[in-house]
């Protein structure tokens, strides 16, 4: 080889090297081969009991770029509750308004409804059955649910009212015990998506992509959140309903954050101080 062959080759060897340190500074990671994430950010504390983290992800075929804004909320400080926009005689609300009327810290949409607001499968809140039938959708593969103030996700199929002091169905069940859960029969389409999950230590996360066009594939979110490189780690990952619905709102302290939908809700799952 020849001493300028050999100058050139330690040139493209210290360029992929400082390609490669660049990638792993910023979060530069291949969720699938359309989709990356160019910024992986980190938890930071926004009040007690609760974080707050940007994922910027960039897909490449169509091109564009969005961000997935998730909070996390320690259950010991922060305690989860379902909320209906009826209580506020309101047809439906965003999530500005089930935070700004429910006294919660925060809000994000919950369960798939019709046009009249109704609820398309089983949702219990308040200590009331609004709709009693547990779905076999599906769609509806998964539950949500609090127990003496101590959130859970499960399977529907192993899911009884009786467990839970209010709780809502929807879907697709993502992550079960850290196993990824398979879905079938819906449609394999990137979109605006909205999740609630649990992670190992008992902590709730939710999040919300910002797009109104595109999105996320289910597979995606599975890599995303399970991925132990993220420290996202969910356990259980639960989809709420996405699309227009999908909206997230938090004012804690200084701190706020409103990603809005296009659509009003009439359920959200509200987020709020537990009195010590």
């Amino acid at each position: 080889m020849s001493h300028r062959s050999t100058i050139f080759a330690a040139l493209f060897l210290i360029a992929i090297s400082a390609i490669s340190a660049s990638s792993q500074t910023t979060g530069k990671h291949k969720i699938s081969p359309t989709l990356s994430v160019i910024d992986a950010g980190a938890w930071k504390s926004v009040q007690k009991g609760i974080e707050s983290r940007r994922i910027a992800l960039e897909r490449s075929d169509p091109a564009y770029t969005l961000d997935l804004k998730l909070l996390r909320f320690d259950t010991q400080w922060i305690t989860a509750r379902l909320l209906r926009s009826a209580q506020n005689q309101l047809k439906a609300a965003n999530a500005m308004t089930f935070v700004e009327r429910g006294g919660a810290v925060a809000a994000i949409n919950a369960n798939y409804f019709d046009t009249d607001g109704k609820p398309l499968a089983f949702l219990k809140a308040g200590g009331q059955a609004i709709n009693p039938r547990v779905s076999r959708s599906s769609l509806y593969t998964g539950v949500f649910g609090v127990k003496d103030q101590r959130p859970f996700i499960s399977h529907r199929d192993d899911f009884l009212s009786e467990q839970a002091d209010e709780a809502m169905q929807s879907g697709p069940l993502l992550l079960l015990r850290g196993a990824p859960q398979a879905v079938t029969g819906l449609p394999l389409r990137a979109s605006r998506r909205a999740l609630i999950g649990i992670d190992k230590e008992q902590r709730l996360m939710i999040a919300v992509t910002d797009n109104l066009i595109g999105g996320l594939f289910w597979a995606e979110l599975q890599e995303i959140f399970s991925a132990g490189s993220w420290q996202v780690q969910a356990q259980d990952l639960l989809n709420l309903d996405g699309g227009g619905s999908a909206q997230l709102y938090i004012k804690a302290g200084k701190f706020e954050e409103f990603v809005p939908g296009t659509v009003d809700v009439p359920v959200a799952i509200g987020f709020f101080a537990k009195t010590q």
